[in-house]
């Protein structure tokens, strides 16, 4: 990565924190991949029982292998049959592991989801939620966030899908009320109530959709 990148992500990455903190959420700078999976394992004790959402971010810096062949309770819902048990699970956890769609600069995460078990478990339940995040998604401001997760988030997760929605087949947002649509709630996490609660790392590179 570019020098001047990664001085500029380390710059705003420390008034992203400073946001954070002033909203009573813990966050964290890893330089790179290896980093962030260090800081999220010191964050989970062994024995602790561990589920996510679809958070390709925390594959994509080898935290779920991690908890896989560690001594932790990780709980897959690719493994069960039931969908809906293994969700519920989530609810009682120890540790809810996800990432954003976008957040601010002034630190407020940003999630848009369809089954909606993501932003549930994010607003309440898990004793502990741990965001990996990479740099590539904080934004300005609100507006900008939001419009992150209409118009990059949430096309890209369509075609994933392999959904029949308007931005699937157009790249963008339509505000669409498709049965297949994924943008069903959106969850603005703008304070957390529960001190030590949420943590995000943010990690400098580019993670996720």
């Amino acid at each position: 990565m570019n020098e001047m990148i990664i001085k500029r992500n380390e710059l705003l990455s420390q008034k992203v924190i400073k946001g954070l903190a002033s909203r009573n959420m813990t966050g964290y700078y890893a330089a790179n991949r290896e980093e962030a999976l260090k800081l999220a394992l010191s964050l989970i004790p062994e024995g602790s029982s561990v589920t996510m959402g679809g958070a390709m971010s925390a594959h994509e810096i080898g935290l779920v292998e991690a908890l896989k062949a560690g001594n932790y309770n990780f709980i897959d819902r690719d493994a069960y049959q039931d969908k809906r048990a293994a969700m519920l699970m989530a609810y009682d956890a120890d540790v809810f592991l996800s990432s954003v769609n976008a957040m601010t600069e002034d630190g407020m995460l940003v999630n848009i989801d369809g089954n909606s078990n993501r932003v549930s478990a994010i607003a309440q339940g898990p004793r502990k939620v741990v965001f990996i995040v990479g740099m590539n998604k904080i934004c300005n401001d609100l507006d900008g966030a939001m419009k992150r997760a209409r118009n990059v988030a949430a096309p890209i997760n369509a075609q994933r899908f392999g959904l029949s929605t308007p931005c699937a087949k157009t790249g963008a947002c339509m505000d669409c009320k498709s049965p297949d649509t994924i943008c069903c709630q959106f969850l603005i996490t703008r304070f957390s109530r529960h001190a030590g609660r949420i943590h995000v790392i943010l990690v400098n590179d580019s993670l996720g959709f």
